[in-house]
């Protein structure tokens, strides 16, 4: 596997250490789902997003879900923080 750059950042936090813990893999293109699904699991946190190229023209970025059971199709914190981690 290609090393991939990844931040662990806090959302909804006032501080370090006081937030909704977020794993965020910036360029994740190429990454296969069973990737994905395996560094989810192995930050053992409630979600890791990763940042892929828009699907869409009128998009910035295309974000994945994943937590360590499995992806979800949508959820607020992990949304807010890839934002984050993506500006």
């Amino acid at each position: 596997m290609t090393l991939r750059r990844f931040q662990q950042i806090d959302v909804f936090a006032s501080g370090p250490l006081n937030g909704n813990p977020l794993a965020v893999v910036h360029d994740a293109q190429g990454l296969s789902e069973a990737q994905m699904a395996a560094f989810a699991r192995w930050t053992n946190l409630s979600e890791t997003t990763f940042l892929l190229p828009p699907a869409d023209a009128g998009a910035d970025y295309r974000v994945r879900i994943f937590t360590p059971k499995g992806e979800l199709p949508f959820a607020g914190h992990p949304t807010l923080g890839s934002c984050r981690a993506w500006l």
